[in-house]
């Protein structure tokens, strides 16, 4: 069942739904789902913990935040994950994640 998540600005920052597909070729931004969740491929291995590290790098040189200011707040040990990430607003976000789509 697909989740209704929107990209939303919060307090202080934006939160990403994400779809994490791992065992990939390459890292990528695969796709925006009709749910509002972006899709991305890496190359890590199922390991939660390695997977969910990979995530954060590759979100932070794609969205050109530093990875500390970036979180997984829901979804830590699953393919669906929420990521806080502050000092960016949502539209921001859109439009550097649509920079990227493979």
């Amino acid at each position: 069942m697909a989740r209704k998540v929107k990209f939303s600005d919060g307090k202080i920052g934006a939160a990403l739904p994400v779809r994490v597909i791992p065992r990939a070729s390459r890292n990528e931004i695969a796709e925006i789902l009709a749910d509002h969740t972006v899709k991305v491929r890496l190359v890590s291995t199922a390991n939660e913990q390695e997977t969910n590290q990979e995530l954060i790098g590759f979100l932070s040189e794609v969205l050109g935040v530093p990875a500390s200011k970036m979180e997984i707040v829901a979804g830590n040990s699953g393919r669906d994950k929420l990521v806080s990430i502050l000092d960016i607003t949502s539209l921001e976000v859109h439009q550097r994640i649509l920079g990227h789509l493979a």
